[in-house]
């Protein structure tokens, strides 16, 4: 069994994780740390939890938690993380950061975006945590950068049209949309259920801080630098995702023909479902589960490619794709603990 700790179990990347561990039958969930609710059961934070995990919140403390464990997740805010990720590390711990601490290799890119860093001499080791593009450095790594749940379903869903050249890179326009869980549990008055419920709106335009990983992903993927307008929208929903990605083709015949590169570049990709021709992917059918659904429509009048994303934001957008991570890096089967059959309706 693989003993692992959730530090920062409270908040909804928390409770999502020890639903997925809870029923991971190689993982034996040994700590669970909160500031906020120390000394008190995770379910009695989470009463969803209640049969599968009762363990009392304990203090973030890195020389009490190591010894006990193999892998940490943290699911902590950025700066957070990174006070405490060197040290697990170097008490032989293997992390998965859900954070944002480690995800971008520039350290100035970082510290433009965020705050000043603390570990930098450890960006040039964390692994992107995309599965899809970073496997095998995954197997290999001991520290796991988690991506951000925009980038994923923009990556996923941009990918093989950027490894095969069939876009001008320089003309993506991205506009996405979440739901409310994205925003986090702490009480904020623009997540309020009288502030979202029966609105949609942007947010963070031209400022928003997965904008930088979007672009070093997709500059690693197409062997260029480029640059993105990328619009985020906040959805009346608890849960889900959905990113509209559009570019102009440079080398591309058909829909029929994209589809057919999309299901031969992802035909050993479990967690990527490609859509059949004409159909498009709803949030709805990947509701719980660590699936991305890519959907893909080619508009010969205007030449333009529209590949859509969409995931559920808390599982292949944070916890889930940190379990399979962890998966990975474990030698376990890739999707063991994440076979779960959507939530519909």
């Amino acid at each position: 069994m693989l003993n692992v700790a959730v530090i920062g179990a409270s908040g909804y990347t928390g409770v999502e994780l020890l639903r997925i561990l809870a029923r991971h039958p190689r993982v034996n969930i040994c700590c669970v740390t909160s500031r906020q609710h120390e000394g008190v059961p995770i379910n009695q934070v989470f009463p969803s939890l209640s049969g599968s995990c009762e363990l009392v919140c304990e203090p973030l403390n890195v020389a009490a938690i190591a010894p006990r464990v193999d892998l940490v997740f943290t699911a902590l805010p950025h700066k957070s993380a990174m006070e405490v990720i060197p040290d697990f590390l170097a008490a032989g711990c293997k992390v998965v950061d859900l954070s944002a601490d480690y995800r971008l290799k520039d350290k100035a890119v970082y510290e433009f975006w965020y705050q000043q860093h603390s570990s930098p001499e450890l960006l040039a080791e964390a692994v992107y945590g995309l599965p899809e593009l970073y496997r095998d450095e995954i197997k290999a790594a001991r520290l796991v950068a988690n991506p951000g749940c925009y980038p994923t379903s923009i990556i996923l869903a941009l990918a093989p049209l950027l490894e095969q050249r069939l876009i001008d890179p320089a003309t993506l326009i991205l506009d996405s949309k979440s739901g409310t869980s994205g925003a986090g549990r702490g009480t904020k008055q623009g997540s309020l259920f009288c502030e979202v419920n029966e609105g949609f709106k942007a947010y963070g335009v031209a400022q928003h801080r997965h904008t930088p990983e979007i672009e070093q992903e997709l500059s690693r993927v197409c062997g260029q630098e480029l640059q993105v307008s990328f619009t985020p929208h906040l959805l009346p929903l608890t849960r889900g995702m959905l990113s509209t990605c559009y570019a102009t083709a440079t080398g591309v015949s058909s829909g029929g023909d994209l589809i057919d590169l999309y299901r031969q570049r992802y035909a050993h990709d479990p967690c990527v479902r490609v859509m059949p021709g004409g159909e498009l992917p709803n949030i709805a059918y990947v509701r719980g589960t660590n699936f991305c659904d890519v959907g893909l429509v080619y508009d010969p009048r205007t030449n333009r490619v529209v590949a859509i994303g969409v995931i559920d934001n808390l599982v292949k957008g944070a916890s889930g794709q940190a379990v399979q991570n962890m998966n990975i890096m474990c030698g376990f089967e890739e999707l063991l603990g994440l076979d779960i059959v959507p939530i519909f309706p």
